[in-house]
């Protein structure tokens, strides 16, 4: 009896293998699916600035009580760094429209904090069935692979065995990616929760918030440049004096020679 119960444990052992092998190579596909969604939210997000959040949502609050609801979504919409922030955006300006706005807004809140635990179910999924069908992976080849030791086919415990550890790779490798991906989507998802918040203070406050943030863009203008000193004129050459400056030359007047006195007359 006991050998019959042990024989059904090994065939379902043996029919579990290749599932495991392609449901390893799913989940590391659904991993690198995941790393490349990450990548593009992480380039939508580059220009993200609390200034420019808080321009905006000054902005909005201003078209709202305009009863301009179509352009303060537009403007919050220049601040969306995801689709869902952008949708959250749009129904807390439907809300701010209509009566009940701090109940609707409440429930949007809430809708937004779960629909963030559904996106980060995906990964958090993965990091622990990664490992889980490494572990399979490895145990499962094994038995086939004492058998064939047993039987001194080498061949059939190399292939075994090679099989067995690269499964345990490819396991622990989707739980280290995915494992990366939770801790990081989680810390971005809880700063649009964060952002979504402060949106939703400014559009139902007293506005006292909004009057506050300065949307204005003017530039002050440019200082004008230094002037540079003049430097005094140096001349490097003597003044020139003029005539009635020169000095005059007193010439003695011209005496006639004096003749000898032995010359005639």
């Amino acid at each position: 009896m006991s050998d019959t119960i042990y024989d059904i444990i090994f065939r379902v052992a043996e029919v579990l293998e290749l599932p495991v092998v392609i449901l390893t190579l799913l989940a590391l596909a659904a991993a690198l699916v995941e790393v490349g969604a990450f990548i593009a939210e992480m380039v939508k997000r580059r220009g993200r600035t609390f200034a420019s959040l808080a321009k905006a949502g000054a902005s909005a609050r201003r078209a709202v009580d305009e009863k301009r609801f179509d352009e303060a979504s537009a403007l919050l919409q220049t601040v969306a760094w995801s689709a869902p922030v952008g949708k959250a955006f749009r129904v807390l300006v439907d809300a701010v429209s209509k009566p009940g706005a701090d109940t609707r807004i409440a429930k949007e809140l809430a809708d937004f904090d779960f629909g963030r635990q559904a996106r980060l179910s995906r990964t958090r999924l993965l990091v622990r069935l990664g490992p889980a069908l490494g572990l399979m992976g490895t145990l499962i080849p094994l038995a086939p692979a004492l058998d064939g030791l047993a039987r001194g086919d080498v061949d059939a415990l190399t292939e075994n065995l090679r099989l067995a550890f690269s499964i345990t790779v490819l396991g622990i490798l989707i739980g280290v990616i995915a494992l990366a991906l939770s801790l990081f989507r989680e810390r971005r998802y809880g700063q649009d929760f964060s952002d979504l918040e402060y949106v939703a203070a400014i559009l139902t406050d007293d506005g006292s918030a909004a009057a506050s943030i300065n949307t204005s863009s003017t530039t002050p203008a440019p200082p004008a440049p230094p002037v540079a000193p003049t430097a005094p004129s140096t001349s490097t050459t003597d003044p020139v004096p003029s005539p009635s400056s020169a000095p005059t030359t007193t010439l003695p007047p011209l005496v006639p020679p004096a003749k000898d006195a032995g010359s005639p007359s």
